[in-house]
């Protein structure tokens, strides 16, 4: 996709020392950039914990939301009490009929979108594609979909008005909630307000924190890799309709663009108590960084990690997480996308890039492209 350095800013830290620290709004955070390494210390959550509200994502999130996400902000057995209790939600996409409903949604917008002689792929596609098929997900109507598109590309850091856009989604939930217990029905919202963990109904708060996690996790992620494959297959229109005739080739290409987009850079964790990282001492309620991007570029593991291989046969890549906390959501974000190859494939004849502008991270020395601002383009029919 780029150089190796666009591509792989971690490359120099993780061979010289496997560890980078960078300074987040005045605290210095290690960054743990081995792929062996970053896996250990995800399963290490006695050492390194989730039970952190607020703390998990970097930066920190005490300003923007009110509740603790659930089950991604606690450690086992009540992380995994939770993640259990939701889990078959998030088994729908793995049914052939609800694959369907998403390529049917994706071609659908992909017809809308060669009638347009430009398009801005991050606000104008990539946004509504990620949001309607959230109604899918969580059995509401569609039109919902058009509250939630209001709040962006990330709820919480899109724009000026995170703080908010925060409060707002607390209160869109809170409605749909009580709104639930009154009426029940067989939505999210209807399973979360009837829901029990441990012998006990769940709390507001606890429901609060559930939906919260569902809204706001993920959802830049699948934007940004939405934006990122597209942007690719302007450039590599053979490579599309070579691995679009065979659904094996489809999942592989899929797994290696999450490896290389890595749309997830890092995620924290904190120190039950003082340890060492290297030469990094890490004092008590200290926070670490578990670095899935440059994880997934270790050439240690990866044979080439700075070329798009579609048909990487050995791919262990930790773009979904890892560990206890590996991401409910990858069967929906792996569905989007790989309807996104089909419709490519099937319904247009080229991609043509008007624009760009590029969206960067900047970790201590470690400038890392990660997907797009915006992006303008042309389907071509």
């Amino acid at each position: 996709m780029e150089d190796v350095q666009e591509q792989d800013p971690f490359r120099a830290e993780r061979q010289k020392s496997g560890v980078l620290v960078a300074d987040f709004s005045g605290e210095a955070i290690p960054m743990i950039l081995g792929y062996r390494a970053v896996r250990e210390a995800a399963k290490a959550w006695q050492t390194y914990s989730s039970d952190a509200p607020f703390r998990v994502p970097i930066p920190s999130e005490e300003g923007v939301r009110s509740v603790r996400q659930l089950p991604i902000e606690a450690d086992p057995p009540l992380h995994t009490a939770f993640r259990d209790l939701i889990k078959p939600f998030f088994a729908a996409p793995q049914h052939p009929d609800y694959q369907g409903r998403i390529q049917a949604l994706t071609t659908e917008m992909i017809a809308q979108a060669k009638a347009m002689d430009r398009l801005e792929i991050v606000r104008d596609f990539a946004l509504p594609l990620q949001s309607r098929a959230l109604t899918y997900l969580l059995g509401v109507p569609e039109e919902e979909a058009l509250t939630w598109m209001g709040w962006g590309t990330h709820v919480f850091h899109d724009g000026d008005d995170s703080h908010a856009k925060g409060s707002g989604l607390e209160a869109y939930i809170r409605g749909r909630l009580d709104r639930a217990r009154k009426d029940g029905g067989d939505d999210f919202f209807a399973f979360l307000s009837q829901a029990v963990v441990n012998g006990a109904p769940l709390t507001a708060e606890e429901q609060l924190g559930i939906a919260n996690l569902v809204f706001a996790g993920g959802r830049d992620t699948v934007i940004t890799s939405i934006a990122r494959m597209l942007a690719y297959f302007a450039d590599h229109r053979a490579e599309l309709a070579e691995i679009a005739e065979d659904e094996k080739r489809i999942a592989l290409a899929v797994e290696e663009f999450m490896r290389v987009i890595s749309p997830l850079t890092h995620i924290g964790r904190v120190c039950r108590h003082a340890t060492r990282l290297g030469d990094h001492p890490l004092p008590a309620d200290s926070r670490i960084s578990l670095c899935w991007a440059s994880a997934n570029a270790d050439e240690s593991v990866f044979d080439r990690p700075e070329t798009v291989q579609l048909n990487r046969q050995v791919n262990p890549h930790v773009a979904f997480g890892s560990g206890v906390h590996s991401c409910l959501g990858a069967p929906q974000a792996r569905t989007i996308l790989r309807s996104l190859i089909r419709a490519l494939a099937t319904e247009t004849r080229g991609i043509e890039i008007l624009s760009e502008t590029r969206q960067y991270e900047v970790y201590g020395t470690a400038r890392r492209w990660v997907g797009y601002t915006a992006l303008d383009v042309r389907i071509l029919a």
